[in-house]
């Protein structure tokens, strides 16, 4: 399956279960789900596990519980990196390299800064947490 068919298919309540499957992190029920997301029916539930489970992202044991197996970067899921159960921006760590080593630079230099030096380094670090800030504010759901 190409990656533009698995953007297709993990999109909308798919991906919601999907999200909340890893977030939780141990196997569920259909019933379980449907309770934790809403859903109408255990059906619309069960649907979106089994679509979960022929794309290979999920798997079932032998009491029926489903668990999340991995999380593929694709889509949107390719900005973020998986944490303790949290998806946290990928462009955090780089905003955190960059401060530090603005930081570092300020401390080292100083009273003596190459004024262009630290404007730039300033810049930079600063539109790496607007974009950090950015991404985690989007709603994946």
């Amino acid at each position: 399956m190409t990656e533009r068919e698995e953007i297709y298919k993990l999109r909308g309540k798919t991906l919601q279960v999907y999200l909340y499957m890893l977030r939780r992190g141990e196997p569920l029920g259909v019933r379980e789900l449907q309770r934790a997301l809403g859903f109408s029916s255990p059906s619309v539930a069960h649907h979106h596990l089994e679509k979960l489970k022929d794309m290979r992202l999920v798997s079932r044991d032998e009491r029926g519980r489903y668990l999340a197996v991995e999380k593929v970067d694709i889509g949107v899921l390719k900005l973020f990196v998986m944490i303790g159960g949290r998806l946290v921006p990928r462009m955090l760590f780089y905003a955190v390299f960059l401060t530090a080593l603005l930081t570092l630079y300020l401390m080292r230099s100083f009273p003596i800064l190459d004024l262009h030096a630290a404007a730039i380094g300033a810049l930079s670090s600063i539109f790496f947490w607007i974009e950090t800030a950015r991404l985690w504010r989007h709603k994946l759901w």
